[in-house]
């Protein structure tokens, strides 16, 4: 093997040959040039890594430090002598190579899922994504109650945090913030939380899913308030004189015993005055049963209000209450969107009934799905049916479900309307006590025998 000092005149006199020529510094060893057959000069070290007690020496190792051109001479041999003081502290410069160009890699891979989380999978973002995903298939009253449990009680407390990285105890003390009274809250907002989490398990978005380890929110005690009839009376009287359609919206469920939802939700399209009669669509009941709800005289009159209403509110030429609209919601304050506003209309329903009621002060603590459970109890005080009352309601529980429900297929049509008549005319018969006395208002069964 050819030795010389490498300089720039050893390096520029270098010639080519048919295969690769080296030429080895005086100075220090290992160090050397290489001269390609096609004339390329690369600067390399070559070195033997120490194996201490072994019978043979470890093979030599050579390594490329750079071309000639882009290091000069001096260069090359600096960095030679720095890689042989590597090499006799035991470390293979080659591997120390590779693993700086692998510590580099996994600093971009790491930057990348950092930019990742912080963009694609921030909580808010990944929960907007399954939000809208939802809404597709799924009632709009279940979409609002997803909504609200993601916007108003995860994403405050989560908001910012990747997903994949918030862990059962950030979960937990999002729960924790709402209220202990509030234990239908919670309940729901970890049951929608369960539901996003298993999804974004489903897509690969996280690698774990902490909630099927978390103890589920406590279930909040069954409620059984029933509106006694003078109750009853006085949320009527409240609704009649609160603004419109607001008091009839709460008329309305107080006469069908519908949920608050598919009331509010009632289109002209669903209603027929000619049958009258009520479609909810499957898509729109809470059974995802498609449910007719016959309505009864009383009923007619508080659309025939309404349409007339609606009639005013366009400047219909010869405006006939009879004459209902074939489309939009019946129940909306401005005629274009269906009744929302809830805590609102509560809120001013119960300001009248503190009128209606005066130094009585307010009812005791009622919500509005009581209105459905009082008429199920004024049914049965009528000598509803059962199977007739749980069809009003449309409940496939009961008498409805299991092998019942399979081979049973009695629609109830005509006892759900006698039903409802029936119930109608109490109602009114609790407003005018005299009208009761006077026997015009009796129990289903009795109206049978007298017809």
């Amino acid at each position: 093997m050819p030795t010389a000092p490498i300089t720039k005149r050893t390096v520029d006199a270098a010639k080519p040959g048919s295969g690769d020529i080296f030429i080895w510094d005086t100075k220090v060893p290992g160090f050397g040039l290489k001269v390609t057959p096609s004339g390329g000069k690369v600067y390399v070290f070559q070195y033997r890594m120490a194996n201490p007690g072994a019978a043979r020496a470890m093979p030599a190792r050579r390594m490329n430090i750079g071309k000639h051109g882009a290091m000069t001479p001096d260069q090359a041999r600096t960095r030679a002598i720095e890689l042989a003081a590597i090499v006799k502290l035991g470390t293979d410069p080659q591997q120390e190579a590779r693993d700086k160009i692998a510590a580099k890699a996994e600093a971009k891979r790491q930057a990348e899922e950092k930019a990742k989380l912080e963009s694609d999978l921030v909580f808010e973002k990944l929960a907007e994504r399954w939000l809208k995903e939802y809404e597709i298939d799924h009632r709009a009253t279940s979409v609002g109650q997803a909504k609200v449990s993601v916007r108003k009680y995860l994403t405050p407390k989560l908001a910012g945090k990747p997903m994949p990285h918030i862990t059962k105890a950030d979960l937990q003390a999002a729960l924790d913030a709402i209220p202990t009274k509030q234990k239908a809250t919670r309940q729901q907002v970890f049951a929608y939380a369960s539901i996003l989490w298993r999804w974004a398990l489903e897509r690969g978005d996280i690698a774990d899913n902490p909630v099927p380890s978390m103890a589920k929110p406590k279930v909040p005690k069954a409620r059984d308030r029933v509106l006694t009839d003078d109750e009853l009376a006085t949320v009527w009287k409240a609704a009649k004189v609160l603004r419109e359609p607001l008091g009839a919206f709460y008329r309305l469920l107080i006469l069908t015993g519908q949920r608050r939802e598919e009331v509010a939700g009632m289109t002209w399209a669903q209603v027929d005055r000619a049958t009258a009669t009520w479609v909810i669509p499957a898509d729109k009941a809470k059974n995802a049963v498609a449910h007719i709800v016959p309505l009864s005289p009383a009923v007619m009159e508080e659309l025939d209000r309404l349409a007339l209403d609606r009639h005013v509110a366009a400047k219909t030429p010869d405006p006939d209450a009879k004459r209902w609209p074939k489309a939009g919601p019946v129940i909306s304050i401005k005629g274009t969107a269906p009744l929302s506003c809830f805590s609102q209309a509560r809120k001013a329903l119960d300001a009248e009934v503190l009128k209606v009621r005066g130094a009585a002060g307010e009812l005791e603590a009622w919500r509005v799905h009581d209105l459905r459970r009082t008429l199920a109890t004024g049914l049965q005080r009528l000598g509803v049916r059962f199977e007739v009352t749980e069809a009003v309601l449309n409940h496939v529980s009961g008498a409805r479900s299991g092998v019942a429900g399979i081979y049973q297929r009695h629609d109830w049509a005509d006892e759900k309307r006698s039903a409802l008549e029936a119930w109608a005319r109490h109602v009114a018969a609790i407003l005018t006590p005299a009208e009761a006395e006077a026997g015009k208002v009796v129990a289903i069964t009795s109206a049978k025998q007298s017809a």
